[in-house]
């Protein structure tokens, strides 16, 4: 599903439309382009109630979030290659997987 910026600051407690503007155009939502206007989906949602509550509970600074938000990049890509892995793993031969599960523990 995609919403228009004007149904994100709705569904978001404490975003508004400068601040959502202000995040989009230093990177930190990338929103995709369909008929020519900004849409956002679900996950762009996740990540600006994130922004918020880094901002306005934990009452981080801004100049503070692209490196809490490069960190936390980080650790889903970490995560998703986690994920890829154990699925590759569980394909193998159970002597094979044995084997690496073992290595691994040393």
């Amino acid at each position: 599903m995609w919403y228009r910026e004007e149904e994100v600051v709705a569904q978001i407690p404490g975003l508004t439309v400068r601040r959502l503007r202000r995040w989009v155009v230093r990177g930190w939502v990338r929103p995709a382009r369909r008929d020519g206007a900004i849409a956002f989906d679900e996950l762009d949602l996740a990540r600006l109630r994130l922004l918020v509550e880094l901002r306005d509970e934990l009452g981080l600074g801004e100049d503070v979030l692209p490196v809490v938000l490069g960190l936390m990049d980080q650790l889903y890509g970490l995560r998703r290659r986690l994920r890829r892995l154990l699925e590759a793993l569980a394909e193998l031969p159970e002597d094979q997987r044995r084997r690496i599960l073992q290595r691994l523990e040393e």
